[in-house]
């Protein structure tokens, strides 16, 4: 006898071959799962807080200044990779303060500019920090016009900041020389106006992106050459990388690799992308596992990274992340 297949039997048939292709589908997506593991890492001593600055010498991070959505602060603290524990050092001597620019040279940090809504806004004083002997020492102001969200970075010979707001957005760039303690303005940056940008360097090479101008997420991406001192354009991160467009992010070097995380895009947003100049390609890692969050900072030594502190909304951060980027993701390390 012909046997027949009735409605309610074939619509069974068509939700089976659906979950089976749905599943199918899944199982691709797994396999194209992002790398990247993120490893809780000793609180932050004291108060929770956002817009710092820091920076990097050999294993130890120093981190100074920022704000509660209350007070400014100017106390400085040490980050030791290698033990995990925060020590306070002595305080940043310049007034209070919240996104301050800083960057190394030859094994000495420098901190200056930012902000002080309480009395004096925008800053342009400068601290040199000789970690040898806990000590800081005034050196010249700022030469450009006071500001804040500028980007700053160093080679074993000069000091630059750029960037920033002084009142309106900025894109000049500065010359430190320690030697001559005397600021030279340089030329040649191509790209847009803009504050809180990111810089991560790669051997002799600064590159910079992101950023805001008037309401407006800058992407541009441009690498600046510590030897020739010039700047190229590189491929904007829009083209093929639209989730990357954020400002007030946090950026830091593992093993030749740069990465962006963390940051804002009309809210607090934990993604991280990672950047090979050997073929110019970006890639996503895994996202920053604890809260979302922007005004975060960042310690690297080239070899290992973590991040700190930060804000979502009116929730100010203690906390502070490790980053392995090549490792599986495991949320029971957190």
């Amino acid at each position: 006898m012909k046997k027949t297949i009735n409605k309610t039997t074939l619509k069974f048939i068509y939700l089976c071959t659906l979950s089976v292709l749905f599943l199918n589908c899944s199982n691709d997506d797994d396999s194209d799962d992002t790398v990247g593991n993120w490893v809780k890492k000793s609180t932050f001593n004291e108060d929770a807080r956002s817009s710092s600055t820091a920076f990097t010498i050999g294993n130890i991070g120093y981190m100074g200044t920022g704000y509660d959505g209350d007070d400014y602060y100017s106390d400085f603290w040490s980050y030791n990779m290698d033990t995990n524990s925060w020590q306070q050092l002595s305080d940043f001597p310049g007034l209070e303060r919240s996104s301050a620019v800083s960057f190394v040279i030859n094994g000495e940090g420098y901190i200056g500019t930012g902000y002080n809504g309480d009395s004096a806004d925008e800053l342009s004083d400068f601290y040199k920090y000789n970690s040898n002997t806990n000590s800081w020492t005034q050196i010249a102001d700022f030469a450009g016009s006071a500001r804040y969200g500028a980007v700053g970075f160093g080679s074993d010979t000069y000091g630059y900041i750029g960037t920033g707001y002084d009142g309106s957005d900025k894109k000049d760039f500065w010359k430190y020389d320690p030697i001559a303690d005397t600021w030279e303005e340089t030329f040649g940056f191509g790209g847009d106006k803009r504050r809180d940008a990111v810089t991560f360097t790669i051997g002799d090479d600064v590159y910079m992106t992101t950023g805001i101008s008037n309401g407006v997420y800058e992407e541009d991406f441009w690498v600046f050459n510590l030897n020739t001192e010039e700047w190229t354009e590189l491929e904007d991160i829009d083209e093929d990388y639209d989730y990357i467009t954020r400002s007030n992010a946090v950026a830091f070097t593992i093993n030749g690799l740069g990465y962006i995380a963390c940051g804002d895009f009309g809210t607090s947003i934990s993604s991280v992308y990672e950047y090979d100049p050997s073929d110019q390609e970006w890639e996503e890692r895994t996202e920053f596992e604890l809260y979302a969050r922007r005004d975060a900072v960042s310690f690297s030594n080239g070899e290992r990274a973590f991040v700190a502190l930060g804000r979502n909304g009116t929730l100010y951060l203690d906390d502070n992340m490790e980053f392995f980027p090549n490792e599986e993701q495991d949320d029971d390390d957190n």
